[in-house]
């Protein structure tokens, strides 16, 4: 089990590439940001954490591209993953979404993680075109389209939603296969789309019940065929030992923490605290 930081980019906040070797240094395994491309002013679709309409925080109408700013850590850093927390590529043209992905892991040297999701804010996908209930089926065919893309010499996909004769892309992935994991609540439906589709699973903020949930994740998957265990990412608050060495029990892979980035100074100050909980130890500069 490993730790990571996850930033809730905003152009208030500090710049990837100032505060992405921070997080290295300080022995941090992955750096992960979210996409919001914009924010309806007026929604129907409820918030997971308000219930309603209202946003819990305005950096979801603030949010940087996230590929632009892991590019912008890439340039900086040498050994962290850099992830989404998560993306949505069913608003974006899958064709393009996979040059741009395939070129940061060019850049990186093989180091991302593509975190997605479904996408709560159903008004934010009506403006890309993106019908409600067919969105799961839209971001599964967008994921096959893009590994043709990242590896096939010859790529071809004929889908609902994706379609293209025999095209020559490059870069190919670095990675022969980049990891896919699913931000989401910890239902049957999601888990059984996991194990078709993705490689692992990212939980949301409030999710209670990580044990039951794993067990039942790991079930879906084998029941699915899959080999070996899948991808976790827990999204922690605060590190408590017992429950970690838990987590770290029954196959948790990833825990993510926030941080202040308002400053530095805040910033260097929260990672080294962190990072002393957590016992990692410092890379070596």
């Amino acid at each position: 089990m490993d730790f990571g930081i996850v930033q809730f980019t905003s152009d208030r906040g500090l710049k990837p590439h100032i505060l992405a070797p921070l997080i290295e240094n300080a022995g941090f395994a992955s750096y992960y940001v979210p996409e919001h491309g914009h924010i309806p002013t007026r929604r129907d679709a409820a918030h997971p954490q308000t219930g309603d309409e209202t946003l819990p925080d305005d950096r979801y109408m603030r949010t940087l591209d996230p590929w632009t700013s892991l590019a912008a850590a890439a340039a900086v850093t040498e050994r962290i993953r850099l992830g989404t927390a998560v993306a949505l590529p069913v608003q974006s043209d899958p064709i393009t979404l996979a040059k741009t992905i395939a070129t940061l892991d060019h850049l990186s040297d093989g180091r991302v993680t593509l975190g997605v999701g479904f996408g709560w804010n159903l008004d934010e996908l009506e403006d890309h075109h993106v019908p409600p209930k067919r969105r799961r089926t839209m971001l599964r065919e967008y994921l096959e389209a893009m590994r043709a893309l990242w590896t096939q010499e010859e790529a071809e996909f004929d889908g609902e939603f994706v379609r293209f004769g025999p095209s020559w892309a490059w870069p190919k992935s670095t990675q022969a296969h980049i990891p896919v994991q699913v931000g989401g609540a910890g239902t049957e439906k999601n888990f059984k789309w996991i194990a078709r589709s993705a490689d692992g699973w990212i939980t949301t903020p409030g999710e209670d019940d990580i044990e039951g949930s794993v067990a039942l994740l790991k079930q879906i998957w084998a029941d699915a065929g899959r080999d070996g265990d899948p991808q976790v990412v827990v999204l922690d608050f605060k590190p408590v030992a017992e429950k970690l060495e838990k987590w770290r029990e029954i196959g948790v892979t990833t825990v993510l923490y926030g941080l202040p980035d308002d400053s530095v100074e805040r910033a260097s100050g929260y990672l080294a605290k962190l990072a002393g909980k957590l016992e990692l130890a410092p890379a070596v500069v």
